[in-house]
């Protein structure tokens, strides 16, 4: 019996461009769609939030990375979106917090300030991070407008 892998939404802007592509190559036991930006060239991190966060907003996919030089611009936009909750986290203990407590679905990187081995951590630990739900689920639920 075969396994389906789980899908996954990546995008980034100029400022997260390698570390896409480093998650894109590490993430090989996943079905990893790519909603670009396709070279270090500048643009615009709107275009490549909103169509991540479409994504996930639609069920098309349970998670999605973002990358931009701070997380702050990418993690904006992604969160307009209704049921989106974008988590910024430079550190390992936060990805997991973000999914335990706020059962975050887009993990949002910040390249200027993170290793590519600590963005490669905090992805798996993303990942594999059940939401606590219980009185969490409450707060959660507080969210939407």
């Amino acid at each position: 019996m075969s396994v389906t892998p789980l899908k996954i939404a990546i995008g980034a802007d100029h400022a997260g461009f390698n570390y896409k592509e480093v998650l894109r190559a590490f993430l090989t036991d996943f079905e990893v769609k790519d909603f670009g930006t396709y070279s270090a060239d500048s643009v615009d991190y709107p275009d490549f939030a909103h169509p991540v966060a479409t994504a996930v907003e639609n069920g098309e996919f349970p998670f999605g990375i973002l990358i931009c030089g701070s997380a702050n611009g990418i993690a904006i936009a992604a969160n307009k979106h209704q049921g989106i909750r974008a988590a910024i986290c430079w550190e390992n203990e936060l990805a997991a917090l973000s999914r335990m407590h706020n059962n975050a679905n887009i993990i949002c990187i910040p390249a200027r300030f993170v290793t590519e081995e600590l963005a490669k951590e905090m992805v798996m630990t993303f990942l594999n991070t059940a939401f606590e739900g219980g009185r969490h689920a409450t707060r959660v639920g507080k969210i939407s407008c």
